[in-house]
This record gives C-alpha cells, sequence and structure tokens, in this order.
C-alpha cells in the first residue's frame, strides 16, 4: 500500500459511543431485501436504553418494501471534525414497529421534540405516515481517530 494516506483508528469506549448516540440524531439505515442492498438517511432518538427511528411514507415505497423484507439492519453514524478527526459508530440489530400504547408515547409533538424535522420532497404531508420502529441492538460498535 505504497503512497496510499491513512490515519489509525481505535475502538470507541462505551461513554464514547453512548456520547455519539445521544448527540447525532441522523444517520443512514442499510436495508436489505434477498442479495439487494438499500440505505436511506433516517432521524433516529436514543434514550440510553433503546434506538429509534422516525418513518415517514408514502403509499406504496420502496423503504416500506425493503423494510418489511429487513431481517437484521444497520444504522451507520458518522462525523468528520477534521481531515485527521473522525468518528463512526455502527448499531445492527433486529426492527421491531411500535405498537398500541408504545406508539402512543409518540405522538405529534413528541415526534417534534424528539426527532430532526421531517424532510418533505414533493409530498403531500397529509398523504405521509409518520411510522416508529425500535432498532433492538445486538450489537453497538464505534471507531474515532481520537486514541
Amino acid at each position: 500500500m505504497k503512497n496510499v494516506e491513512y490515519v489509525y483508528t481505535f475502538g470507541m469506549d462505551r461513554e464514547t459511543l453512548e456520547r455519539r448516540l445521544e448527540q447525532t440524531g441522523l444517520g443512514v439505515l442499510s436495508l436489505a431485501k434477498e442479495s439487494d442492498a438499500y440505505a436511506v438517511p433516517i432521524a433516529y432518538h436514543y434514550d440510553g436504553d433503546s434506538v429509534f427511528l422516525r418513518f415517514a411514507f408514502e403509499g406504496d415505497s420502496t423503504k416500506r418494501e425493503y423494510l418489511e423484507a429487513t431481517s437484521e439492519a444497520c444504522l451507520c453514524l458518522y462525523g468528520i471534525e477534521s481531515d485527521d478527526e473522525n468518528w463512526s459508530v455502527l448499531v445492527q440489530g433486529t426492527l421491531r414497529q411500535l405498537t398500541g400504547t408504545e406508539r402512543d408515547r409518540f405522538d405529534a409533538l413528541t415526534v417534534n421534540e424528539t426527532f430532526e424535522r421531517l424532510h418533505v420532497f414533493d409530498q403531500d404531508i397529509e398523504a405521509i405516515d409518520i411510522e416508529v420502529y425500535e432498532l433492538l441492538a445486538d450489537s453497538i460498535t464505534g471507531r474515532t481517530t481520537e486514541s
């Protein structure tokens, strides 16, 4: 690997992982259907125990199709502080849609306070369904250039 620039990374300690999860709020969720992958930017909330994901659907959607087919998902968070300072966190696990009283916890006011603002792309806001899922983490790992 001559002439390839690099920087050493280190595993994150639990405190740093928790801080990154609590402070970031946006990530990329990777879903899969058979051998096809699909990644979507997503707003999430970490409450110290659980990772909650806010989905917005309108009618038939590719996102919903992949979500329903995915057995294990991966949420990727990352940040670049400078050329030599960066970090990433991966949360892997199964997705579970909140229902009943669990879902009632996330009314419109709570969704607005808990998650980043919803980005709408030339859609009728009244036709969008908001659903909240929990990412049941089997593993949470992180890498950073900070030693």
